[in-house]
């Protein structure tokens, strides 16, 4: 199905084809005058030149050209050569008719489905999610659904630093206070325990207490980067008790994502590449790619049109030991062979653009990236406290991801309660509802590279550019269509979609109505540029549309039963297209407010 603005550009076009001018010229617009016209062509001003003639009189051509009024109900001039066009009721009628039928709303997808694989989460493993863990959360699941919808087979992985130094320092921390554990003992051959000597709110106590002890103390540093290599090279008692940091650590996070309504496909982690790096450094080195300086292994990565510097991608470090490089490197390679994916897109913090520049040239250079394989960065900037500042607790620590998620849905619960006709268990979850699409909207509605003010007062609002004033709308359309069937006991087959939408004139109906015609367009915007702010500006315009159009119109007192059920029918399009908007962003719709 055509984009609304494409097909009324074709329309306008016809139009300079007959007057004896390109048919390019009749690109359509939305109009920046909605006092004066709903859509706008400027053909005639970028024709003048090419033509010779004074724009108002091709303008004045064009008019004379004009003879159908099936699709511009008025076409008008205005100086110095603009056409002020408004649409046919019955034409708009007839295409959001044919959009409400159409599979996804007629959005044509082209037919090609990619593999691709959405590497987004990231977190570190012995650690708590903390707020910075929100974003590529939230963005990378907004972008899977985005993605699947288009019809792409999309796999997402949390991809955990599993691996690295955090796990040498929680070793060597466990092992000072629990020295007598099995896990350190070199004879033992029984069976390892199946409890941890540990929970996850111990672990998150002993890693921030050993990282800050390795930056004071040398010799404690050199201790766990000792127990990191010996990790990695298979102590069998290390690789015990890492499963059980990783098992606890693993189990608190899946109660945080579900609070999300975020899920992952793979749960791999940089530890999962490991027997692949030694295998890939010697191909590295045997090709001419990789050679060594002061000790370490590093791939030149830099380019002659380079405009700024580029350092060169270590491959490892001058005792052997691998990096984020490496592990990212040999996770490319790994799900080259398992997935054989047209795209691999990673949604981290936009610090690391320069870690993932020198990654994917390595890559692509080496041929460990596939010829066709996309590689892609998406950046996302920081969510900041009112100081503009990353967003911390109140004594200046790190805000956990639990804490914030506590924090909204307390501040929601409480103005959820103030409805008397929400019993306490049904306010409870409703709060948590929409809770979720406050924090989700909040951030989304953002481009992803930009850095946010999280302001729990605005983001809980009910009025605004907000989750909740989205999902007020929604459950406002939804009372109205069920109060409809409610009040036609008789008729309880009511089906909204067999009623016949209103051929509108210029009214609060008509701009809703234009509004949904831009449905196509967004979902290809926000495909295109994997931009889910695209569909938070769509929504919060379609629900101020929704809103003047109820408050301008009689709805269920509406005498004309024809008219009625046109409202009706809009009405239940809205929710829809609405519907499948929270379903791309990630989050519910309550049945009350």
């Amino acid at each position: 199905m055509k984009k609304w603005l494409d097909l009324l550009s074709e329309e306008a076009g016809a139009l300079f084809e007959a007057a004896g001018y390109e048919r390019e010229l009749g690109k359509v617009t939305v109009s920046n005058r909605p006092d004066l016209c709903e859509y706008q062509c400027n053909g005639a001003m970028a024709a003048a030149k090419k033509y010779r003639k004074a724009p108002m009189a091709i303008a004045q051509d064009i008019l004379a050209a004009w003879q159908d009024r099936s699709v511009f109900m008025s076409v008008e001039i205005a100086p110095p050569g603009f056409l002020n066009l408004k649409i046919s009721g019955d034409y708009i009628a007839a295409y959001l008719d044919r959009m409400g039928k159409e599979e996804r709303f007629g959005w044509e997808t082209g037919g090609t489905v990619k593999k691709v694989i959405l590497d987004y989460g990231g977190p570190n493993v012995a650690k708590p999610l903390h707020v910075g863990h929100l974003r590529s959360a939230v963005i990378g699941e907004s972008m899977k659904h985005i993605m699947r919808y288009h019809g792409d087979d999309v796999t997402g992985d949390i991809h955990l630093g599993d691996w690295g130094l955090q796990m040498g320092l929680v070793i060597t921390e466990l092992r000072k206070r629990l020295p007598d554990l099995v896990y350190f003992d070199r004879n033992y051959s029984g069976e390892w325990p199946k409890e941890a000597p540990f929970t996850v709110s111990e672990l998150e106590e002993i890693y921030p207490y050993a990282s800050a002890k390795s930056k004071e103390d040398p010799a404690y540093y050199r201790e766990a980067l000792e127990n990191t290599k010996a990790l990695q090279d298979g102590d069998p008692g290390y690789r015990q008790l890492w499963k059980q940091i990783i098992a606890v650590s693993t189990d608190d996070m899946k109660k945080n994502y579900a609070r999300l309504k975020v899920e992952f496909d793979l749960w791999n982690g940089e530890s999962t590449v490991h027997d692949l790096i030694p295998e890939m450094a010697e191909e590295l080195k045997k090709k001419g790619f990789a050679y060594e300086s002061d000790g370490a292994l590093i791939v030149d990565v830099a380019r002659d049109d380079d405009t700024k510097q580029i350092p060169p991608c270590m491959i490892l470090k001058s005792d052997g030991a691998a990096l984020y490089t490496t592990t990212d490197l040999a996770t490319i390679v790994d799900r080259e062979e398992k997935f054989h994916p047209d795209e691999i897109v990673y949604i981290t913090d936009k610090r690391q653009e320069l870690h993932f520049e020198q990654v994917f040239r390595c890559a692509k250079k080496c041929g460990l990236a596939g010829e066709n394989t996309v590689l892609k960065h998406i950046g996302f900037g920081t969510v900041n406290g009112k100081d503009g500042h990353a967003l911390k607790t109140r004594d200046g620590g790190v805000m956990r991801l639990e804490t914030l998620l506590d924090d909204i849905n307390a501040a929601m619960l409480e103005k959820i309660s103030t409805n008397p006709d929400i019993p306490p268990e049904e306010a409870s979850a409703t709060a948590s509802t929409v809770a979720l699409s406050a924090v989700k909207y909040g951030d989304l509605s953002n481009q992803p590279a930009k850095d946010y003010i999280f302001d729990l007062d605005k983001f809980t609002s009910f009025e605004g550019d907000t989750g909740p004033y989205i999902l007020y709308t929604m459950v406002r359309i939804r009372s109205i269509l069920r109060k409809y069937k409610e009040g036609r006991p008789q008729t309880s087959d009511i089906s909204f979609g067999d009623m016949k939408l209103n051929s509108p004139l210029p009214s609060p109906e008509k701009d809703l109505m234009t509004g949904l015609a831009g449905m196509n367009t967004m979902l290809d915007e926000a495909y295109q540029d994997l931009a889910p702010n695209r569909i938070c500006a769509f929504m919060y315009q379609i629900c101020n549309e929704v809103n003047s159009f109820y408050h301008a119109t009689r709805i269920l007192s509406e005498q004309d039963e024809e008219k009625q059920q046109g409202y009706l029918a809009l009405l239940y399009l809205c929710d829809r297209v609405l519907s499948c908007c929270t379903a791309l962003l990630g989050f519910d719709v309550p049945d009350r407010m």
